[in-house]
């Protein structure tokens, strides 16, 4: 049974994030991005404290895809190390749930629903050692 997921990521730009954005969306990878640009980062990098202006891009997905949309985020990606986390939803709406599997390529076969909300297994959920 799939779940869905979101993938958080930042990028230096906006035409950066948009860029990844439309391959990704368009190799089926993710239903949906949302750009989110004007946040401000304060991180250490190479022993000093830095300061950025960043573009967050979030990824509607679906856990099997997780993957794959970090391998493209990297490869559409200035950064040598780009902040990638894969967020794990508790649950979605049973028709939203539906149109990220049908905008990604899969199904809804195995979706446990109640009601109009997908409940999703949290047996299913990556462990600590496996969220990396």
């Amino acid at each position: 049974m799939d779940r869905a997921v979101f993938v958080y990521t930042t990028f230096p730009s906006l035409v950066e994030a948009e860029a990844a954005a439309k391959v990704i969306v368009e190799q089926r990878l993710a239903a949906c991005a949302n750009i989110l640009p004007g946040m401000i980062s304060h991180y250490r990098w190479e022993g000093k404290v830095e300061r950025a202006e960043e573009v967050v891009a979030i990824f509607k997905t679906r856990a099997s895809l997780a993957d794959g949309v970090s391998q493209a985020i990297c490869g559409n990606h200035s950064y040598d190390m780009p902040a990638i986390a894969v967020i794990t939803l508790e649950s979605v709406d049973r028709d939203y749930f539906g149109w990220i599997l049908d905008s990604t390529g899969g199904d809804s076969f195995g979706v446990a629903s109640g009601g109009n909300q997908t409940r999703l297994d949290p047996s299913l959920a990556p462990r600590n050692d496996e969220a990396q």
